[in-house]
């Protein structure tokens, strides 16, 4: 009787989590629908809210080819700590702006201009959220990308999160596939999105131990290509005899397509040229996403599927309806 009891308790308890789960998912899909294609048209007075948007962030991108991957980098950085509600902007003390992950997140200054365009446009009507997501989308098409539609309707948050937590350059793979989970987002939406590495850089620190002393062993790591492990060691010295550094180094190790968004990301780790240990992982056929990254990296399609996650992710946690506000300033609450 007692292990019936215990059985009955048990099927309860799941039969509620059960219920949680459904119940988060069916709130995550409601606030996903209240996100909409075109929902700014007609609603800022005489002015295309988009192609503002567009006309803005070309200007910046004529000057600083760079500016796709700051915008690609502070999306994510919004997105995965409380949502894509375009926390990041805020400045002040305790803000995600100030913490160390956000510390090298730039790209400011373009969402600054876009708000300031449409403000003088229609007051309080377009969300520094959806400006973000505007933004980064046209940024991508400008790097030969491709154009992706955008949903709008997002509001943006009123705080900063309490806790900036994103995924370390050698997080293990099986942990990034839960947090990514977590967001709502596949394994495929994950190797597409960290794909936006295709047009990053990242500093010596970062690899450095991959270089001289990875898991402690005293040699590179196996899985990196020995031309690779060469060539970043001439610019990132031996920790434990040399300084530090602050060279950068391209995500892409393909020099012609480092400024480019495509597959190249993912067809240079199939030969061993990640330079995070995040990245070659995700190529390693220990993980379901090694598959993944030989099917995108043998496609022809990576446009449209890069742009389909990057819509799946921009519906993280999104602020919509009465919920949060619209900011006169992106960098302060009202």
């Amino acid at each position: 009787m007692a292990g019936s009891a215990g059985n009955h308790h048990v099927n309860s308890g799941l039969l509620i989590l059960g219920l949680v789960v459904v119940l988060l998912g069916l709130a995550a899909d409601r606030a996903q629908a209240q996100l909409q294609f075109g929902f700014y048209k007609g609603k800022c007075n005489a002015t295309d809210v988009e192609s503002t948007v567009r006309s803005v962030v070309w200007g910046k991108y004529q000057n600083d080819t760079t500016i796709v991957a700051a915008l690609l980098r502070m999306q994510f950085h919004d997105c995965f700590v409380q949502g894509c509600d375009a926390s990041i902007l805020l400045d002040g003390p305790g803000s995600e702006k100030n913490a160390p992950p956000n510390l090298s997140v730039r790209g400011y200054d373009v969402i600054d201009a876009v708000k300031t365009a449409l403000e003088a446009a229609c007051k309080q009507v377009v969300s520094c959220a959806d400006i973000i997501a505007m933004a980064t989308r046209d940024a991508v098409s400008f790097a030969n990308g491709g154009f992706y539609n955008v949903q709008t309707g997002r509001r943006d948050s009123a705080s900063p999160a309490k806790n900036v937590a994103l995924p370390a350059p050698n997080i293990p793979i099986n942990q990034a596939l839960s947090l990514f989970a977590r967001k709502n987002l596949s394994p495929v939406d994950m190797v597409y999105l960290l794909g936006g590495h295709t047009v990053g850089v990242t500093h010596c620190a970062f690899y450095q131990s991959r270089l001289y002393n990875y898991q402690n062993t005293g040699r590179p790591d196996p899985a990196m290509n020995t031309t690779l492990v060469n060539t970043l060691k001439k610019t990132c010295p031996d920790p434990r005899t040399n300084g530090p550094t602050t060279a950068p180094a391209n995500l892409d190790q393909n020099p012609a397509s480092a400024l480019v968004v495509d597959n190249s990301y993912h067809k240079q780790l199939l030969r061993g040229n990640g330079v995070l240990q995040v990245d070659q992982d995700l190529a390693s056929r220990n993980f379901v996403t090694g598959l993944i990254v030989s099917n995108i990296a043998a496609r022809t399609d990576f446009n449209a599927k890069f742009g389909q996650a990057m819509v799946n992710m921009g519906a993280v946690e999104v602020l919509t309806g009465q919920q949060g506000q619209i900011r006169k300033s992106c960098r302060a609450a009202n």
